[in-house]
C-alpha cells in the first residue's frame, strides 16, 4: 500500500474473485465485491466532480441500506470525511449538526429533504443530495453518469477520515474526529483478536443487523467483515425472527444487549440453530448477568462482551480463546494501554473503583473546533479521559461499574440528561428539571423526567412528553414523567440524582 487511506486497506482486502456475493440483503438481493467497487469509484467521481475543498465534510441522514454504506466508502475513497448522522434526529439537531460541522455536502432521504435542504442551505451548504432505501435518489442518479474507474486518494494515518458526534454533559455536542489510521489500527487489531477466519479457513459471514451511524455498526461491523473479505447478511433493521432464520447461514453476530433480550424471546433460537455460529458479540451497554447464562443455556455460546466508545472505537474484549466473563469487558486491546485512577490522578490497585484512562493508536485526535475541550479531555502524559468508571480485577479483567456524567445508555444509544433537561427548563412554567436512567427489561435502560413547576403553574407531566416527541429523537424522551414538589439535593443545594434513581429504580421491574 503507497498510502494510508482506510479504503485502500479495506479494498486490498476484497478476493481475487470480485463477482462473489459481498452482500446479501434480507429481502435478497446480491451485491458482489465488485458492485461495491465500481459503486464506490462512482460516487468518488461525483464527490470530485463537485470541487470540494481539502478536507470537505460530508454529512449524511438516511436509512440504512447498501448504498448508504458505499456512499461511506466513497467518501474515504475520495479523501473526504463522513458524519453520519442517527436517522431519529430532528430540526432543533440536525440545524446544530450542520451549523458545527459545516458540511460541502449532505445527503437526505427523500421525505426529509424539505426541511432538511432548507437547513443545509441556510448554512451555506452547496450540495444537497437524496438516498432512500429503495436504491432511488439524487445522489444515485447524478452518480450513474460517472466512471466506475477511481484512482483512492492518498492519505496520511493522521487525516481525519470521520466525524462521530457525542453529546456532552452540558448538552452541546461534540464531533469526535477519528482518523485514516485510528480506525485501521482497530480494525486490523480486532480482525486477529476476534479471530476472523481466512477464506482458506472457510470464511467468516457476518449478520450485520445495526444501524450504521454510530461506531458499532458502522466501524466495527462494517470494517471488521470488509477488512476480512467476508460476506455480509445485510438486515436493513433488526428483527428477532429474521436474525434467527439467518443464524444457520451465518458465522458472527454482533448486538447490543437490548439485542439479545429480544432474541431470547424467538422459541426459534436453539442450539441447532446456531449450530454454524462461531461468536456472538455484545457492547455499546452493559449486558445484565442473566442474559449472559440465559444465552449460554439456550445456545450453547458465550456471549463476548467488549467496550469501546465514539472517541476510540474499540478499547477492550473479552478473549476469543480463554475465559469469556459476564459482568466484565475483558482485557486492554494490543496496543491499548488503559489504567484506573483516583480523583488525584494516582494509579489504583487491582479491585479498586476509579476513572478510566486510556491511550493508543485507536484514540481520536480530539473534538472538532474544540481545542480546549480536548485539552482538558487529555492527561499531561497523553491519556484519554474516558468519563467511565471502573476497576480492573487480580486477573486483569476490567469491569465499568458506571458513567461519571450521569450518561444513560438505552438501547445501545447514548443520551445525555443535561440535553434532555435544557429542553424540558425552557418550558413555559417548568421551575428545574432531573433527568435520571432508570433500569428497564429491554432497553437496559430508560430516561424519567422529573419536574418541578413554577409558583402558581400547572404542568401536565404526559403532555410535557409528548411535547418533546416532535423536538428529539425517539430514544432519548423519557419514556416517564413525575411532577414533584421538590428535589433531593445534598448540603451544596446540588441534586442528588442517585437518589431519584433509587427511588424510580422499580418503575419498569
Amino acid at each position: 500500500m503507497t498510502h494510508h487511506n482506510l479504503f485502500a486497506a479495506l479494498r486490498a482486502a476484497f478476493p481475487d474473485a470480485l463477482d462473489e456475493v459481498a452482500v446479501e440483503t434480507g429481502d435478497g438481493l446480491l451485491y458482489s465485491w465488485r458492485d461495491l467497487e465500481h459503486g464506490s469509484a462512482m460516487m468518488a467521481n461525483l464527490l470530485q466532480s463537485l470541487n470540494l475543498p481539502e478536507g470537505a465534510r460530508i454529512a449524511v441522514q438516511v436509512e440504512k441500506s447498501v448504498e448508504a454504506m458505499v456512499l461511506y466508502l466513497a467518501t474515504l475513497r475520495a479523501g473526504y470525511v463522513f458524519l453520519p448522522l442517527n436517522t431519529a434526529y430532528q430540526s432543533l439537531e440536525i440545524a446544530y449538526f450542520i451549523g458545527n460541522a459545516e458540511p460541502a455536502v449532505v445527503v437526505c432521504s427523500r421525505a426529509n429533504f424539505g426541511w432538511v435542504s432548507k437547513i443545509a442551505f441556510k448554512a451555506g451548504t452547496q450540495h444537497v443530495f437524496t438516498l432512500d432505501d429503495d436504491r432511488t435518489g439524487s445522489l444515485l442518479e447524478r452518480a450513474a453518469h460517472c466512471s466506475d474507474q477511481h484512482e483512492v486518494v492518498p492519505r496520511q494515518p493522521g487525516d481525519m477520515a470521520a466525524i462521530l458526534y457525542t453529546s456532552g454533559t452540558t448538552g452541546r455536542s461534540k464531533g469526535a474526529m477519528l482518523s485514516h489510521g485510528n480506525l485501521l489500527s482497530n480494525a486490523r487489531v480486532l480482525q486477529d483478536y476476534w479471530g476472523w477466519r481466512t477464506r482458506e479457513e472457510g470464511g467468516d459471514v457476518l449478520i450485520h443487523a445495526l444501524p450504521i451511524f454510530h461506531v458499532h455498526g458502522l466501524f466495527i461491523a462494517i470494517h471488521g467483515a470488509l477488512i476480512n473479505g467476508s460476506k455480509m447478511i445485510w438486515l436493513s433493521k433488526f428483527e428477532p425472527k429474521k436474525v434467527v432464520e439467518k443464524l444457520p447461514q451465518a458465522t458472527v453476530f454482533m448486538g447490543v444487549p437490548t439485542l439479545y433480550v429480544r432474541l431470547l424471546a424467538e422459541p426459534g433460537l436453539t442450539i441447532d440453530a446456531c449450530r454454524n455460529m462461531r461468536l456472538f458479540i455484545a457492547g455499546s451497554a452493559p449486558l445484565l448477568i442473566e442474559t449472559f447464562r440465559e444465552w449460554q443455556a439456550r445456545t450453547g455460546h458465550t456471549i463476548l462482551e467488549r467496550y469501546g466508545m465514539s472517541e476510540t472505537a474499540m478499547l477492550t474484549s473479552n478473549p476469543y480463546q480463554g475465559e469469556r466473563r459476564g459482568g466484565t469487558v475483558g482485557f486492554a486491546l494490543p496496543g491499548v494501554s488503559l489504567r484506573v485512577v483516583g480523583d488525584d490522578g494516582q494509579p489504583l490497585p487491582a479491585g479498586e473503583i476509579g476513572n478510566i484512562q486510556v491511550k493508543g493508536p485507536n484514540v481520536f485526535q480530539g473534538y472538532w473546533r474544540m481545542p480546549e475541550k480536548t485539552a482538558e479531555e487529555f492527561t499531561t502524559d497523553g491519556y484519554f479521559k474516558t468519563g467511565d468508571v471502573g476497576k480492573i480485577d487480580a486477573d486483569g479483567y476490567i469491569t465499568i461499574v458506571g458513567r461519571s456524567k450521569d450518561l444513560i445508555i438505552s438501547g445501545g444509544y447514548n443520551v445525555y440528561p443535561a440535553e434532555i433537561e435544557s429542553y424540558i427548563n425552557e418550558l413555559p412554567g417548568v421551575a428545574e428539571s432531573a433527568v435520571v436512567g432508570v433500569p428497564h427489561p429491554d432497553f437496559g435502560e430508560v430516561g424519567v423526567a422529573v419536574v418541578i413547576a413554577r409558583p402558581g403553574a400547572t404542568l401536565d407531566a404526559a403532555r410535557i412528553v409528548a411535547g418533546m416527541k416532535s423536538k428529539l429523537a425517539n430514544f432519548k424522551v423519557p419514556k416517564q414523567c413525575f411532577v414533584v414538589s421538590e428535589l433531593p439535593r445534598n448540603t451544596m443545594g446540588k441534586v442528588q440524582k442517585n437518589v431519584l434513581r433509587e427511588q424510580y429504580k422499580a418503575l419498569f421491574a
